[in-house]
């Protein structure tokens, strides 16, 4: 599976967890010279708390693009340390 932005590839792998529909990718598997930190953070009642990234390619920069609960709840293990992406912010998963 990969997420692409403008056939730029920002993660790839065939390791992929599905959870509230989303497909989150191992965190190895992000190509960390398309995003930067983003200080934005969300709670999910029973996924914890998500911090962010902001995606930069092509000249632009799309805030809060992909998400990951790098400490999350114990019934959401199986998301540790994954990521996931806004498919509506512009990323084609397939």
């Amino acid at each position: 599976m990969k997420a692409v932005f403008n056939d730029n590839i920002l993660a790839e792998s065939n390791d992929i967890v599905y959870v509230d529909g989303n497909p989150y990718f191992p965190r190895e598997a992000m190509y960390d010279q398309y995003f930067r930190d983003s200080r934005h953070t969300t709670v999910c009642g029973w996924k914890g708390k998500a911090r962010y990234w902001d995606l930069i390619a092509d000249d632009q920069i799309i805030t809060n693009v992909a998400w990951s609960y790098e400490t999350p709840k114990p019934d959401a293990e199986a998301i540790r340390y994954r990521v996931a992406f806004y498919s509506g912010k512009g990323i084609i998963i397939s």
